[in-house]
């Protein structure tokens, strides 16, 4: 089945009577009743599929859970509350039984960091930070470190490196590291990186895959390994999505391949129409012919699909110039997030990699003048023209 069908249909119509609800129910209920305490007995001991307790298992979740796994082509899935603790809980379930040492691509998320080394580094947890697209190093520090867990972004932010996934997970196997793979960015219509040897895969629901900006969520898809720890864990920590998020995400879904596809299409065409500008200095895209993973691109995504993202740099500009540049937008949101149908700018400098250390961002080719746009579903044209009299 097609990913756009797909989409549309996993995890809808459940039987539970002769008429069957055409959209999924959402179950507010905190607990359940069960037909007497032997069945109670039987869903606790999990020798029976039921519900008792919301954090345990939900419907409406369930419906979630089955579409995203159905998507990325996983064993099973995980709703949480946000993209950030779906992080934290796929972090400690792959550590649990594993040396507690995380290596980490050097170009990742800002708070991605910060929840390594503020979070989990004061439990013990330590980070080393990899060139994750270069297999040698990374080969080079597992051997050295001995990690429990490899993690990258399929799609790096802001700065769109993309990793050779199946070299990482062949290296990872190898070493029994787990391979953890942030796959907002580029989603599932573009890659599939369990298909690829990922054993875990991590989303912020919140952005292309809810697709409208009204619900927080974050999504772990896991192999069969995997799997129970994390449904374990989460029984007890309780990271998980709300029944109404949950449904607003899975209604968000059934549209967000064609969302993805305009936004690929109009961020394609910015991108193009930003390299002919003489205000800009450099563009960050991954159509880009010369990109530094060109080849990788080339077996990873799609023809014609390269993400909906694209960063640039203001040609001579500092942190005034950009504020200046982006106060005179007018259609273009400034707002922190991505992923909605609205073009959305965002400052990397000052948010999303505002505490990174001046040395790493340096590292990561991340500069002041640099600007991140999460390009929307709006007339291309549109978009265009407001970056163009905002760029004087």
């Amino acid at each position: 089945m097609k990913i756009q069908t797909t989409a549309i249909h996993a995890g809808d119509r459940k039987p539970a009577q002769s008429q069957i609800p055409v959209s999924t129910p959402v179950h507010f209920a905190a607990s359940w009743i069960c037909a007497d305490q032997a069945e109670q007995d039987r869903i606790f001991a999990h020798e029976q599929h039921g519900f008792a307790y919301s954090r345990y298992a939900n419907p409406t979740n369930q419906a979630l859970e089955e579409l995203i796994t159905a998507l990325e082509n996983g064993y099973g899935a995980l709703a949480c509350a946000s993209g950030m603790v779906a992080l934290q809980h796929a972090i400690l379930s792959a550590l649990l039984e594993r040396p507690k040492k995380v290596l980490c691509a050097r170009d990742i998320y800002g708070a991605t960091l910060k929840l390594l080394y503020d979070v989990l580094g004061p439990f013990g947890i330590e980070t080393i930070l990899v060139d994750a697209n270069n297999p040698a190093e990374v080969a080079q520090a597992i051997a050295a470190h001995q990690p429990g867990a490899l993690l990258i972004e399929t799609i790096s932010n802001p700065t769109l490196r993309v990793a050779d996934i199946p070299a990482l997970a062949q290296l990872c196997r190898a070493a029994q590291v787990a391979l953890l793979v942030d796959n907002t960015f580029a989603t599932p219509l573009l890659v599939r990186p369990m298909d690829l040897g990922a054993h875990i895969v991590i989303h912020s629901s919140t952005k292309y895959l809810g697709g409208h900006g009204d619900a927080m969520g974050g999504l772990i898809v896991s192999d069969e390994a995997h799997f129970e720890t994390i449904r374990r864990l989460s029984r007890i920590a309780g990271p998980i999505l709300g029944p109404m998020e949950c449904f607003l995400t899975m209604r968000g879904i059934k549209t967000f391949p064609l969302r993805m596809e305009r936004h690929c299409q109009n961020a394609r065409a910015l991108a193009a129409w930003l390299r002919t500008h003489p205000g800009v200095e450099r563009v960050f895209y991954t159509d880009d012919p010369n990109h530094p993973d060109r080849a990788i691109i080339d077996r990873l995504l799609p023809a014609d699909l390269y993400g909906g993202m694209v960063s640039f740099e203001l040609k001579g500009a500092r942190k005034p110039e950009v504020f200046a540049f982006l106060d005179r937008l007018k259609l273009c949101v400034k707002a922190t997030s991505l992923g909605d149908v609205h073009t959305l700018v965002l400052y990397p400098w000052i948010a999303s990699h505002r505490d990174v250390p001046l040395e790493q961002k340096a590292t990561m080719d991340l500069r002041e003048n640099l600007v991140r746009f999460s390009v929307g579903i709006e007339a291309v044209e549109d978009i265009i023209d407001d970056i163009r009299q905002a760029l004087g």
